[in-house]
């Protein structure tokens, strides 16, 4: 009698991302692959199902693997109809071995109309929400191009917190004319709604948008890098004195489970899949480092999608470049980066004695003092040696 061989074992862990690219209107800070809603309705479905068919493609070429998250991003997903959101979850739960604890996330605007459809979200799969509420201040939403106000936000808080098992909420700092006592007060009332993760992201000027042309023409007045500095160690200040943690420079959880799981794996340099129109992605294949992009226009999208494999370019990195990744997203963990996965950049061990005051290095991680959080990016141009 022959015996049946035994399955492929899963190979190592992996996350999937997922681009929704439509919002109801465009944010003037924005600068991610997005375009209105409105109109698109034919167009989106025929992205959902080349976003099923791209799945499938990259379960050809990454063989089984142990599916530790799901992140539908944009854009505003919170927008899909649910049983489309059900669909491409069961897709990537089919295409590879899901884990018992299989972190899905979905970012959402907090308007009373996506507010409304959040309990079918999560019955859809959805287990996390990414509530952009960005501010609890009427001012500071109306600067910022929000299409909504402080009290649709708490409204939204609360019916999240009542239908998924984590909530998140994101909050901006660093707009014109913000100052300190404005954030204290931003990040207190968020506070008092009750989260266990809240992401604090400094408002940035991105080539091409609305606000940037704004600031360009003298129209608006950004802030200086001392006052940015200043809100940045405020916002550790406030939220570790609440029992909240800084693993991440913008993120912060009061407890390790609360973490966001997805977003571990970029920093972690861990593979993810990356599907829709324009998304990322780094698996390792044959022990090779490989970024894929996918086509940022939505029918080149639906065009290329599971055709010929999946959609977009494949690229090899080579091992210092896969090393470079490696050390900008992983000094921006509180854990720091293994100086083992920096060994094709040879940094040199007296460049880091130099910057002491910054860095150290510690059961062989490099990691950033928290005193120096806010120049990360700068110390990772300083020790890079190319």
């Amino acid at each position: 009698m022959r015996s049946i061989p035994a399955p492929s074992p899963p190979g190592p862990a992996l996350g999937l991302y997922v681009h929704w690219p439509y919002c109801r209107r465009i944010c003037p800070y924005c600068d991610f692959n997005v375009v209105r809603h409105r109109g698109r309705e034919t167009e989106a479905r025929a992205l959902v199902a080349a976003i099923l068919r791209d799945i499938a493609a990259h379960r050809a070429r990454t063989g089984p693997r142990r599916l530790v998250s799901i992140f539908l991003g944009g854009g505003t997903p919170s927008l899909m109809r649910p049983e489309d959101v059900a669909e491409i979850i069961a897709a990537a739960r089919g295409a590879w071995s899901p884990a018992a604890d299989l972190e899905v996330s979905l970012e959402a605007n907090p308007t009373d109309a996506e507010a409304e459809g959040f309990a079918a979200l999560a019955g859809a799969g959805v287990n996390r929400l990414s509530l952009g509420v960005q501010s609890l201040s009427d001012e500071a939403l109306a600067r910022l191009g929000r299409n909504h106000d402080a009290a649709t936000a708490r409204r939204a808080v609360a019916r999240a917190q009542t239908a998924f098992a984590r909530v998140s909420l994101d909050l901006i700092h660093s707009w014109p004319g913000q100052d300190e006592w404005a954030w204290r007060s931003d990040l207190e009332a968020a506070l008092a709604l009750g989260p266990e993760h809240i992401s604090a992201y400094e408002l940035t000027f991105e080539p091409g948008t609305a606000f940037t042309r704004a600031r360009d023409r003298g129209r608006m007045v950004a802030p200086d890098e001392d006052h940015r500095a200043r809100l940045f160690a405020l916002t550790g200040e406030v939220l570790s004195g609440h029992g909240f943690q800084a693993y991440e420079i913008s993120n912060f959880a009061r407890s390790p489970a609360a973490r966001a799981r997805h977003n571990l794996i970029y920093w972690r340099g861990e593979d993810y899949v990356g599907v829709g129109p324009g998304a990322h992605g780094r698996l390792t294949l044959d022990g090779v480092r490989i970024a894929t992009e996918a086509p940022r226009a939505i029918d080149a999208y639906v065009k290329a999608a599971g055709d010929e494999g999946p959609a977009g370019a494949w690229l090899a990195l080579t091992a210092q470049e896969a090393a470079l990744e490696r050390l900008a997203m992983g000094l921006r963990l509180a854990e720091g980066v293994p100086l083992a996965d920096l060994a094709a950049l040879a940094v040199d061990p007296m460049r880091i004695a130099e910057l002491g005051a910054f860095v150290d290095v510690q059961e062989g991680r490099l990691i950033v003092r928290p005193s120096a959080r806010a120049v990360t990016d700068r110390l990772a141009l300083e020790l890079c040696p190319v």
